[in-house]
């Protein structure tokens, strides 16, 4: 057999164990219970956590929602303003003027000390804050992030009825854009297979464990006994990180998709998407050139030869070559077609997924090549040169 036989062999063989054997990435089935279970004898108190920094373009259409929440029990927004330069603050003061809803307290930190993250500075700032007031849970959720009116409830239900610390729902993304739609159902499929949900949401599997940080409620005894944000001050990939800390303090998690939380933060442009994947592509590497060249030669053998070799080996006359990169590449798009129909998306979509995976390729190889100029995670005007990956330990 030829060489690009074997290669496509090889493909294929990861393709049906990646259908096969690593939890069923693949499906998504894992989601808060859609109907309603028996509401708790108790309504326990939550604090909004809402770190936000020059979010003025998404607050109008993010934080009324929060202040809208139907929560049968007690429950206030802390909006932490982190050095934002387009009034971002007084807009959110405003939004909170013209309707009745939640409490909303407004702060500002400064600007954070050596060691830190602008957004673990900011949660620092409003967990301090927010546990003061005596709260049983945290909701800590991002500027851009949109909740239905029930969705701090089904939270709070989810986590009570479940005894979970941690419960987190990955916010179903923005999809209008024609580059939206080929790289954000990607990401999150990505996201999926690199930390499979049914894994995460099993106690006895420890070594899964991931979380989503756009929406997290944790429990508050739970947070200091794990030290965050502390223990994860400098971490760049700080949901990960977050739900690790849970982990090692002995808490039970669980992470699905939303159905009721979405992400208004638009990304038109394939520039937009490209900084938002490779300003923590490497970080998740651990800054690791072996681990950067084996992730490269491993989207090339999983996703790039497929294709190539039913192109190739069809026009060539190998076989072998064209029927197992068809095969692997019939596996790869069939994986692919839940994480479609989740966003609603069409299914034709689904064979271009090794094009936003090359796509994802250049992405990952440009993050380290900022890491190694110094220019480390870019978010927001500020510059991590050597942030921290998620700890392991």
């Amino acid at each position: 057999m030829s060489t690009l036989a074997w290669f496509s062999i090889a493909s294929l063989a990861v393709w049906l164990w990646l259908l096969l054997g690593q939890g069923f990435f693949w499906r998504t089935d894992q989601r808060l219970p859609r109907r309603r279970r028996p509401s708790p004898e108790r309504w326990p108190r939550v604090a909004v956590v809402v770190p936000a920094r020059d979010e003025a373009e998404v607050l109008p259409m993010s934080l009324p929602s929060l202040l809208a929440q139907d929560y049968p029990g007690e429950a206030e927004v802390f909006l932490v303003d982190d050095g934002s330069t387009d009034g971002t603050g007084k807009l959110a003061v405003e939004l909170a003027g013209r309707d009745d809803g939640l409490p909303l307290t407004v702060v500002s930190p400064g600007e954070p000390e050596p060691g830190w993250t602008g957004k673990l500075w900011a949660l620092r700032h409003g967990m301090a804050l927010a546990r003061a007031r005596g709260p049983e849970f945290l909701l800590l959720t991002d500027a851009d992030i949109a909740h239905e009116p029930d969705s701090l409830r089904r939270l709070v239900a989810a986590a009570v009825d479940g005894d979970l610390d941690l419960v987190s729902q990955m916010a179903r993304l923005r999809v209008e854009s024609a580059w939206e739609r080929l790289v954000v159902p990607a990401f999150v499929y990505f996201f999926a297979q690199l930390y499979p949900f049914r894994w995460i949401n099993r106690p006895r599997r420890p070594l899964a464990t991931a979380a989503a940080g756009g929406c997290v409620l944790l429990r508050t005894e739970t947070a200091v006994a794990a030290g965050v944000p502390e223990a994860i001050r400098q971490a760049v990939i700080d949901d990960v990180s977050l739900a690790r800390a849970v982990r090692r303090a002995g808490g039970r998690i669980w992470l699905g998709l939303a159905e009721r939380v979405d992400s208004v933060r638009p990304y038109p442009g394939l520039g937009e998407l490209w900084r938002m994947v490779a300003r923590s592509a490497y970080a998740q590497l651990r800054h690791n050139p072996l681990l950067l060249v084996g992730t490269v030669a491993g989207l090339v053998l999983v996703y790039l030869v497929p294709p190539v070799a039913l192109v190739a080996g069809g026009r060539g006359g190998d076989a072998v070559a064209a029927w197992a990169g068809g095969a692997a590449w019939a596996v790869m798009a069939g994986t692919y077609l839940p994480m479609l129909r989740y966003y609603r998306q069409p299914l034709w979509l689904a064979p271009l997924l090794p094009f936003t995976a090359f796509l994802y390729l250049l992405m990952t190889v440009d993050s380290a090549v900022r890491h190694h100029r110094g220019r480390g995670a870019a978010w927001k005007g500020r510059t991590y040169a050597r942030p921290e990956a998620a700890p392991d330990r």
